[in-house]
């Protein structure tokens, strides 16, 4: 099986999920079948198969949390210096536009762009793997080309 990367902050935040899915929101969802049940016949009640539903969905992203969890290859990148690597944060800027961006190259399963989470397999997070402070980058995006500058490389 292939090992997930993630930073430490994204497996506490995945691992804390997990935990409240399990002692939260699982029984709640039980007791919501329980009392829908109560009201009689399952065929018409709207608040049994909603339930039902809910509880389908808990179970899978359950699941999938697991699964991540049970492959994950973490990493703190606080101990991390140098190039661009997993777990850097960067400071760029957009040579077209002079637009600055802070993102931070995580593993797929922590990745929120409107965060700043950059997935660590998309098309800048591979341009930006191993570059320096001052580098110029290249990206082949669904938008076009776009050319980009590292202003600088955190690890916190």
């Amino acid at each position: 099986m292939e090992k997930i990367p993630l930073t430490r902050a994204g497996y506490t935040a995945l691992n804390d999920e997990l935990k409240t899915l399990k002692s939260v929101e699982r029984p709640a969802v039980i007791r919501a079948i329980a009392e829908a049940r109560e009201h009689g016949d399952l065929s018409e009640n709207a608040e049994y198969h909603a339930a039902r539903e809910k509880q389908g969905f808990i179970e899978t992203r359950i699941k999938e949390l697991e699964a991540i969890i049970g492959r994950a290859d973490v990493f703190d990148p606080e101990k991390l210096s140098g190039t661009i690597k997993f777990g850097a944060t960067i400071k760029l800027v957009d040579e077209d536009t002079d637009e600055e961006k802070v993102y931070q190259i995580v593993g797929e399963p922590e990745a929120d762009i409107a965060a700043g989470k950059l997935n660590i397999a998309s098309p800048l997070a591979r341009a930006l793997i191993g570059k320096d402070e001052g580098d110029s980058v290249e990206v082949r995006t669904p938008g076009g080309e776009k050319s980009y500058e590292v202003l600088s490389i955190e690890y916190k």
